[in-house]
């Protein structure tokens, strides 16, 4: 398993008077267990958390957690304390992150997790959360070490989780696990070597939604030309390396001639840059720059596994951008499939024409309900917001309010930037319909409205990645490089919105 970590539910009812490996409790400001994990626990338990509590300062603020090793009269091998807050607080628990820091203390170990809470029990649905969050946190990405570092626990992570018994469990574990899954699968082809995960290689691991009824159609470049996406190939005419173009669908609405909702990734496997090549330092980093891609993948994985009742197309434009004799250069005008010129100002500036093509295609073919784009597009959006936030541009209200609320729900926030006609006047061209960048000032706005240029009246949002989809901080369900950013955000807003 890609995440190291197998986990068993079952009721508190039939927990078993036996070894517990690692046990977890959790408590609130005052320190308190619930009378059934207390129960289970044994007596010594609740003084021995207080006790606990007082040497290591622990106040049971939310999300923070201390150990006891070989507990005095427990049968645990560790006694794990995880905070959940005050009383007051109890609707803003985040079990994700909650289910996230629990991993954390639990890694390569075995344990019973008691998710009674001194607040009540969990739903079905806040313990579906808590198991996503395990599962996140203990994904690793180390396939190629030899060596595991000294200290390091090699074995899986086993996770009994107790909880109240609910004959509505079922249904929201699965649909986590789908998600868990979708997220690993962006993580782990973002994560990938440049040199492992070519176009060509990206566009063969699509086929394995196959199986889970996702249909996948692989576009090579012969079919790309027949079709005149010049643009995207363009950016992949430096490289050694084929371009691909991958449309997935995945049909379970009711209708399946209803109109598709779509999703459309960008898939740059490595951008040096090409000619107007890049600095080297972090260059390496750009292995990174088909996370937008990765998600699109990720998510529509997480929508086939949960079977989920809509209509959803999600389409990747795969390509390398190198800088050989046969590379695009500033300067050159390339015509767009939508017939539009563009004049190329910096070849660096590569991801936009991807979607242009690809963006046409989906919406000239498929005539989507809406699309949402998805690309580690510009440096500049982390100037504005960090990697705290995706820049979102939005030509529609409800589907930026949509994401905005899905966000904030499952923490891959967004904040909504501007789209404006003063921004076409710095992609206007002298010598084509418009150049493929701006210069400097407002380069994620400038990029946007590029973009727009190719979406018509298709209700559309572009969400700019850069700072959350490749070597974003750390969090409490994330310790990977990649982060898989913008599945659960995508999935949480299907499936509140558009599922029937």
């Amino acid at each position: 398993m890609a995440d190291g970590i197998s986990i068993a539910f079952e009721p508190l009812e039939s927990a078993k008077a036996q070894d517990p490996g690692d046990l977890v409790l959790f408590v609130g400001e005052d320190l308190a267990l619930s009378g059934r994990a207390a129960g289970i626990a044994g007596g010594a338990a609740a003084d021995l958390v207080t006790r606990a509590a007082g040497v290591e300062r622990f106040k049971g603020k939310a999300n923070a957690a201390f150990t006891v090793t070989a507990p005095s009269g427990l049968a645990a091998e560790r006694l794990i304390v995880v905070g959940i807050g005050p009383e007051k607080d109890k609707g803003k628990l985040d079990w994700a992150t909650l289910g996230g820091v629990t991993a954390g203390k639990l890694n390569g170990r075995r344990a019973t997790v008691v998710l009674d809470l001194p607040t009540g029990a969990p739903t079905p649905e806040e313990a579906a959360e808590f198991s996503l969050g395990l599962r996140l946190r203990g994904y690793k990405f180390d396939r190629y070490k030899s060596k595991k570092a000294e200290g390091e626990e090699t074995g899986a992570t086993k996770i009994t989780v107790l909880t109240a018994e609910s004959g509505g469990m079922k249904k929201p574990l699965r649909a986590a696990e789908a998600v868990a899954e979708g997220v690993i699968t962006a993580r782990e082809l973002v994560n990938e070597p440049p040199n492992v995960l070519d176009p060509e290689e990206f566009a063969r691991r699509t086929e394995a939604l196959e199986k889970l009824g996702v249909s996948v159609e692989i576009l090579d470049e012969k079919a790309m030309r027949k079709l005149g996406m010049r643009a995207l190939l363009a950016v992949a005419q430096g490289s050694a390396k084929e371009a691909r173009v991958v449309i997935m669908r995945w049909n379970g609405g009711e209708d399946p001639n209803e109109a598709p909702i779509a999703f459309v990734g960008k898939g740059v496997c490595f951008d040096s840059g090409g000619i107007s090549i890049k600095g080297s330092g972090g260059m390496e980093d750009m292995k990174g720059d088909m996370a937008g891609a990765a998600c699109v993948v990720g998510l529509m994985q997480a929508l086939a596994q949960r079977k989920a009742r809509v209509n959803a197309l999600g389409a990747i434009g795969i390509v390398e951008n190198m800088p050989d004799g046969k590379a695009q250069r500033p300067g050159d005008i390339v015509t767009s499939l939508s017939g539009q010129t563009i004049e190329i100002i910096n070849t660096d500036a590569e991801g936009r024409l991807v979607l242009a093509d690809v963006l046409w295609h989906v919406q000239q073919e498929y005539k989507p309900k809406f699309m949402i784009d998805l690309a580690t597009l510009t440096g500049a959006v982390m100037v504005a917001l960090g990697q705290e936030f995706a820049g979102m541009f939005a030509t529609s209200d409800e589907l930026a309010e949509r994401l905005t609320a899905a966000g904030e729900a499952t923490g891959e926030k967004v904040w909504r930037m501007p789209l404006s006609p003063g921004f076409d006047k710095l992609i206007d061209s002298k010598f084509a319909d418009m150049k493929n960048t701006g210069g400097r000032h407002g380069g994620s706005a400038t990029a946007a409205q590029f973009i727009k240029r190719f979406v018509n009246d298709v209700p559309w949002v572009h969400l700019d990645i850069a700072g959350v989809g490749m070597n974003a901080p750390s969090s409490e369900i994330s310790r990977s490089w990649g982060s898989g950013w913008g599945v659960r955000l995508l999935d949480r807003m299907v499936r509140d919105h558009y599922e029937k």
